[in-house]
């Protein structure tokens, strides 16, 4: 039979503390993105999709490569969506 081992006593471990143990690598987000439909604006997707319609810019200047003018943009277009 087996000798009663002693239990480790881990009365003196804080929270927040280091371990041994690997951080996790922060996961990668998939992209968002948005398909327009007919009434969109920059301002629009803004709101809804950070909260502030100020941030249209934000959504702008990721999509050049398919909004030439901020005040155009055309149902079914798919706009890629920046982390605010």
């Amino acid at each position: 039979m087996a000798k009663n081992k002693p239990k480790p006593d881990f009365s003196n471990v804080q929270s927040g503390g280091s371990s041994t143990a690997p951080s996790p690598a922060p996961a990668k987000s998939a992209a968002r993105t948005y398909t327009v439909v007919a009434g969109d604006t920059l301002s629009k997707i803004a709101k809804s999709m950070y909260g502030d319609a100020n941030k249209w810019r934000k959504i702008y200047e990721a999509n050049t490569d398919i909004i030439k003018n901020p005040d155009v943009i055309r149902p079914g277009q798919v706009l890629k969506i920046p982390e605010a």
